[in-house]
Order: C-alpha cells, then structure tokens, then sequence
C-alpha cells in the first residue's frame, strides 16, 4: 500500500505582519485546488498525505507548521482565532483561492476554525472531535477525561504538563507502538516510519512549547459554534479507530452539530484513514465546488 508520504515538492516560510515566520510546504501542482492540511499533534509541514494521487486530482496541497513547531516562530499565548488569521494572511500571500481545508486528529479545530472563520470553502474533519463537548463526558477514558477537565479550568497548568510530556519518543509511542492492528499495519510501513518520525523531529527542534500549546487549544471547549459554519464539511472516521483521543463516538455528534454536513465511516478502516483514504478525502474537498 502506498501511504502518499514522499517529500514535499516546495519548501518554503512566510512572514505575517507581526514578523513571525510561518513555515509550510507543498505537493502537487502550483495551480492546482488549494487544500491545507492542519496535521496531527506534534507533526510538522515535512509529513503529507496522498502525494501519490495530488497531480492527478490536480489539488495543491499545503501544510503548514503551527507557531512554535518545526519552522514556524513561537506565539506565546495564541489562540485558536489567532491560527484562522495566520492562515487567511498566508492565503493572501500564497495566492490560495478558495481555500479548502483538511484537519487530522488534533489539527481538526485549527481546521474548524478557518471554516468559522470564513478562511475556507469547505473542511473535511479526519479522526478528530471536541472531546470537551458535555455529550462526551460520560464516554471519555478517565485519563483524557482529567486532561479535558485541566486544559478546562486551569489551562496554564495543563500547558505545564503537555510541556512536560511532550517529547518525539512519547509522541512515537503512542501514535505508533499503542495503535491498534489495522493502524500499526500503516504507521510501521517503512516509508510512513521515516517520514513520520522526521516530522516529529523537526515539530519538537524549538521544544516542547508548541505542541503544549496546541494540546491546551485541542483539550479545551472549542472557542466557536459548529453550528455556524456555512461551508460543507465532509467527516471521515474509521470503524477499527481505537485511539481514545479521536471522536468517542466516530464523529456522529458533530455532524449534528453541522449546517452542512456529510459523515463517512469507512468500516474497515482505522484513524489513519487520512493516509489509507486520501483520495477519498481530498475528492470531497474538491467536489463541494460544484454543488449547488
């Protein structure tokens, strides 16, 4: 199986008006549909998804690091508002017209966010969910329950702690050795390992200040309503998914919660669906702009 993991096509950073520098990189053709990946906790812009099918969809598929990983500067305090600015100043920058975006796992807010925001045209949300959403509490591990709860009420704590956890091997160990069948089969194929483990290299060579920062953002009540994005979002889980940090209840509350919604649960599939699916996915972001 080919997981569309090779190396990015153009590297590059660019800089917002406040002087930080946003690292990012791309695959696929210059001219193609925009899609922005908003990766996975503690990933950098080095690990993609489907670059083995980008030309042939003709999508332009970029990531970007999140402030304070990889090459992107710190924001000390930023928020999840804060990243739809970032990314709109980007777009204008990179000529990135009608944006769509992709968020996997922990990057679904930050994908979220730029569809609130009216950044994108559309969202695919991949193995992700607001775990601190009430409907959730009763369905939550108690460990992920207590970090919900501290990213809650004592977010400065619980940046503390994240910091304190984070670390490329940590990050390794519970992506990788903790995953379930279907998705170690994915995580240990030698090309996804080497492109996986540089991008958590690169995401923690400032520290462990980015991704603490990220995991507060991610933990804690998202800071909008799903309920008012416009844009079609297209959700993707899968059915063999057991990561008790993915969506409880494989994204079915959510796409309540959604004006503009289509949730795909693919049976045999596990959360790395955003890699073992990526036609699929990047497909549904590029078809909304037909509808209607």
């Amino acid at each position: 199986m080919d997981v569309g993991v090779a190396d990015p096509a153009r590297l590059g950073q660019s800089t917002l008006p406040d002087g930080r520098r946003l690292g990012w990189a791309e695959w696929g053709p210059a001219e193609g549909v925009p899609v922005l990946l908003c990766p996975g906790a503690a990933t950098s812009r080095w690990l993609g998804f489907g670059t083995d099918v980008v030309d042939e969809l003709g999508v332009r598929l970029v990531s970007v690091d999140r402030p304070g990983l990889g090459a992107s500067d710190p924001a000390p305090g930023r928020t999840l508002s804060d990243w739809a600015a970032d990314v709109r100043h980007l777009a204008a920058e990179r000529g990135l017209v009608d944006l769509a975006v992709v968020g996997m796992s922990a990057g679904v807010p930050f994908a979220l966010v730029c569809a609130a925001a009216g950044v994108a045209v559309a969202a695919a949300v991949v193995s992700g969910d607001e775990l601190a959403s009430p409907a959730f509490t009763g369905l939550l591990t108690p460990e992920v329950r207590d970090l919900v709860a501290l990213a809650t009420t004592d977010p400065a704590r619980a940046e503390e702690v994240f910091a304190d956890f984070g670390s490329v091997e940590t990050l390794w160990e519970i992506a990788v050795e903790r995953s379930s069948g279907t998705d170690g089969a994915v995580y240990r194929q030698p090309a996804f390992a080497s492109a996986f483990r540089r991008a958590l290299t690169e995401a923690f060579a400032r520290g462990p200040a980015g991704y603490a920062r990220d995991t507060v953002l991610v933990m804690a009540p998202w800071p909008f309503d799903p309920a008012e994005i416009t844009v079609p979002v297209d959700l993707w889980y899968g059915g063999r998914d057991t990561s008790p940090v993915h969506s409880p209840d494989l994204g079915a509350t959510l796409a309540g919660r959604l004006p503009d919604a289509r949730r795909h649960v693919v049976p045999e599939a596990g959360g790395s669906l955003l890699w073992t699916h990526a036609r699929e996915i990047l497909d549904s972001l590029v078809r909304p702009r037909a509808r209607g």
